[in-house]
């Protein structure tokens, strides 16, 4: 269902302007709208919901895979066989093509649903006032100028600028990559605010943490921000890998010169020589269903396939296939932070007292590790500042930790979380206080205040929050002994910069003994300051050593976080995104100012891009682009979708990445784990070299049964192979032994080499060079052989049957040469690394004693039965060919 316009009349400055000018804005009041007045803006702006796209057809999904140069050269050969008659050549080409077909379509896998996975974070329902009344209806049916009303667990239903709220938080690291929920306020920010500073607006999409607000609906459906993105997101096409745009061109250029020679036999048959029509076509045609590799798509497909299995084995599940060999070419990784490169569950990292600074180990929300000061465990007897601050931390705090299938989770605000993780590590108990009386934190003073009573009878006054507010209301803080001396305000700032600098987010605790019964903000002064505690989103360990093996690999990393410049420079530094202690940070506001070259070289050199938004982020992948880089994109929240599929590759997380980061990736993460990456890098080189192998193993296949043919008609000879044989032969080899080759493991050093050129051709210069020259020499040996069969007297059938067999040998034992691409092939300690490679050569054996021996094959084939002699000359030629490849490669490469 279409969203009616595309654009509301709001003003896109909503958040600049006061309550009372945004209502006026929609000629709105803070009862709402009339039912009436809301029919009528219904029929102007349409319905709150997000645009869809009809999806490609199953009939075209199936018929572009015929959309090939080389399919098309087939086809008609195809047509022409039978256009003469030679029905079972048809068949058999128009089986070899459908079959490619069928394979690409299966392997496809499902059709994009980016969008639905954004859809699917909408709103259901929504509180809204109509004709001053409240009531409950679906948020589709919602209007700019309606007045809604959110509250804790709430889905945000539309874009909305708050009016009234009361301790108002909203989670929204999907959109904008802010690693903890966002305190709401109703006063208007600056106009060039970044997305994740507009506090005074609520946007679709987000979920309600705590607190309750009262809000106008300033934008809906595709005005929205989420809607936005969606828009962004149909708007981003999708690009051809390296290695697609790379046989593509191949094809082009190998159908060329397989149409020009098929020509020139036609017309060197007809003038020349006294061939007759039908055989000429016929030999034109066997030339061209020789020199097409039609088992090479096959082999790539299958190829990858493969290497789609052995990524899911390393938790990298693989969502479209050529992004399996992309990966091979990746030359930058642009990454999201929160819960990509850090664990998105915030950790309290240090601690300082009066006494001194304490480390704490263990990450995220699991109760696990200890306290330490001078390099020794912390009992908190001998340290009575820091037991002070653990009580407060503890019990002035609202959230719980529960743990769900092995994984600790946090029920209420993070950084609570973080703070009962660490009250848990130093063995503290709860359940001694009773609450009598609460201040509950509000946006406006930035703490939170309880008034307990412990289990002895004795009453204190616990508060937590900004050191910059807490601070004033103390005027004594708590020493080593647990004595009570003058505050120093200046240790405490210094200290506080030190953290903040590390990009912690700093928090405080203090408190007194009292006798009141009842708590005011007029109660809390004359307190005593126990300490600062600074909390992290924590990077994640391994995410460190697969940065380190990325540079290894001549791969940059790049951070693109929602989040403060600050903290990810902080984080950046931990996790060592550049080679040398020098960092270059870009802010989304800088990205906004510059111009196209601007950014193109800010996205070279930035190492990270702070308070960025999704149309940054999508930006900097594009810039990367045109530099001819080839990208990888990692992410988890719907923000970063349309960069994930613009990018080359994109890599979501598959346990708290969003739907729609999952949908618009070609890769997810089942361990979310950003090492994975690493290794799944390793893996699509390896798959690369070995398409490459398979390439240049099919192709002189094809390369010498052309010349065979060539050469025939150009002398004016018998035809030494008939189409249907050039087939077997094409599909057998191919399909044995050059699968074989998906299964070599990786060569020495694949992690330690840059990556390649994706302008570089597919074919260099000494691949052209290996292929001519097996060409030949395969092709002149079956020749020769055709040859020696005719001279001594045998019939032409059994001399073509020796030509099939002797090319088959040849082929496998080539096989054994296009294993290793520069290294000596027949080392004993290389031969049976890859044990598929003999099964295939004995799967292959069967095959070829079948065509040459089975009364079926031979009436299909027009084959008959050869001696023992026969099958020496083949073995002879093969091991001969094998011994000049490798000399070839000692002398050549």
């Amino acid at each position: 269902m279409a969203a009616g316009k595309p654009k509301t009349t709001a003003p896109v400055n909503a958040h600049s302007l006061s309550a009372t000018q945004v209502l006026a804005a929609f000629n709105s009041t803070q009862q709402g709208l009339t039912v009436t007045e809301t029919k009528r803006r219904a029929e102007q702006y349409g319905a709150n919901l997000l645009p869809q796209a009809a999806g490609p057809s199953l009939w075209y999904r199936f018929f572009k895979h015929f959309h090939d140069t080389l399919i098309y050269v087939l086809l008609f050969s195809a047509a022409v066989t039978a256009l003469l008659g030679h029905w079972l050549d048809t068949t058999v080409i128009l089986a070899v093509v459908i079959i490619n077909a069928v394979i690409g379509f299966i392997q496809e896998g499902k059709a994009e649903q980016a969008l639905a996975g954004i859809r699917q974070m909408l709103s259901v329902h929504a509180n809204v006032c109509r004709d001053g009344q409240w009531q409950q209806v679906p948020a589709e049916q919602l209007v700019p100028g309606d007045v809604v009303k959110i509250r804790s667990g709430d889905r945000v239903p539309a874009d909305l600028r708050l009016l009234d709220s009361t301790e108002l938080r909203i989670e929204e690291s999907a959109l904008t990559g802010e690693s903890q929920p966002v305190a709401k306020q109703t006063e208007p920010v600056a106009l060039d605010a970044a997305l994740g500073d507009r506090s005074c607006l609520a946007f679709s999409g987000t979920l309600v943490t705590s607190g309750r607000g009262i809000a106008v609906v300033t934008a809906i459906g595709a005005a929205t921000e989420i809607g936005q993105i969606n828009q962004l997101l149909s708007e981003v096409q999708g690009i051809t890998t390296p290695l697609t745009r790379q046989m593509n061109q191949f094809g082009r250029y190998l159908a060329l010169v397989i149409a020009l020679l098929a020509l020139l036999m036609l017309a060197v048959g007809m003038l020349l020589h006294d061939y007759s029509h039908a055989e000429v076509f016929l030999a034109a045609i066997g030339f061209a269903v020789a020199a097409i590799p039609e088992g090479l798509p096959a082999i790539l497909t299958i190829t990858l396939a493969l290497g789609v299995k052995q990524m899911a084995d390393r938790k990298a599940i693989t969502r479209r296939l050529n992004a399996v060999e992309t990966l091979g070419a990746v030359t930058v990784i642009c990454s999201d932070k929160t819960g990509t490169l850090t664990r998105n569950e915030m950790t309290a990292k240090e601690v300082v007292t009066a006494q001194g600074q304490y480390q704490i180990s263990g990450v995220g929300y699991q109760p696990q590790g200890e306290l330490r000061f001078a390099e020794e465990p912390v009992n908190l007897a001998a340290h009575p500042a820091l037991a002070a601050l653990i009580e407060v931390i503890a019990v002035a705090n609202d959230s719980q930790l529960v743990e769900k299938d092995g994984q600790w989770l946090v029920h209420g605000e993070p950084t609570e979380g973080a703070l009962l993780c660490l009250a848990e590590k130093a063995g503290f108990e709860r359940e001694q206080h009773q609450r009598l009386a609460v201040i509950p934190f509000e946006s406006e003073n930035k703490f939170m205040a309880s008034l307990e009573q412990h289990r002895n009878g004795n009453r204190q006054l616990l508060l937590k929050g900004a050191p910059d507010r807490l601070l004033p209301r103390c005027s004594v803080q708590l020493n080593a002994q647990g004595q009570t001396e003058p505050l120093n305000e200046v240790f405490w700032q210094q200290q506080l910069n030190l953290l903040s600098s590390q990009g912690l987010r700093v928090l405080a605790a203090a408190g007194r003994d009292t006798e009141q019964t009842e708590l005011g903000l007029s109660d809390l002064t004359g307190l005593c300051f126990y300490g600062l505690i600074g909390i992290i989103d924590p990077p994640r360990p391994e995410a460190i050593s697969a940065i380190a093996a990325c540079r290894a690999a001549g791969i940059r990393v790049k951070m693109i976080t929602g989040d403060h410049a600050g903290t990810a420079e902080a984080i950046g530094r931990e996790m060592g995104l550049a080679a040398d202690a020098t960092l270059q940070v870009y802010t989304g506001q800088q990205l906004e100012q510059a111009s196209s070259e601007q950014l193109q070289q800010m996205a070279l050199a930035g190492d990270i891009f702070a308070r960025t938004s999704p149309e940054h982020k999508l930006r900097l992948v594009q810039a990367l682009q045109q530099q001819g880089e080839v990208v990888a994109m990692t992410g988890d929240g719907v923000n970063d979708a349309p960069a994930l599929k613009q990018a080359d590759v994109g890599v979501a997380m598959g346990i708290k990445g969003s739907e729609a980061s999952k949908e618009a990736a070609d890769i997810v993460l089942a361990d979310d784990n950003f090492s994975t990456i690493a290794a799944a890098v390793a893996e699509g080189r390896t798959i690369y070299d070995n398409l490459r192998k398979a390439i240049l193993f099919i192709l002189p296949t094809n390369g010498a049964q052309g010349l065979v043919m060539l050469c025939a008609v150009l002398f004016g000879l018998t035809l030494p192979l008939t189409p249907v044989q050039i087939l077997w032969v094409n599909m057998v080899v191919a399909i044995t032994l050059a699968l074989a080759l998906a299964f070599e493991p990786a060569e020495p050093g694949v992690m330690q080499r840059p990556p390649r050129q994706s302008s570089a051709a597919l074919l260099s210069a000494a691949f052209l060079r290996r292929i001519a020259l097996v060409s030949l020499l395969i092709g002149g040996s079956a020749m020769a052989l055709f040859q020696l069969a005719l001279a001594q007297g045998l019939d032409l059938a059994t001399a073509r049957t020796v030509t099939v067999t002797a090319l088959v040998v040849a082929q496998a034992g080539y096989l054994l040469n296009s294993r290793h691409l520069n290294n000596f092939s027949l080392k004993p300690t290389l031969l049976f690394t890859n044990r598929i490679a003999w099964l295939a050569i004995g799967i292959l054996v069967l095959l070829q004693l079948a065509f040459v021996y089975s009364p079926l094959l031979q009436l299909w084939f027009g084959t008959q039965p050869l001696s023992l002699q026969h099958w020496l000359w083949s073995l002879g030629a093969a091991l001969l060919v094998m011994l000049l490849v490798e000399v070839e490669k000692k002398l050549l490469w």
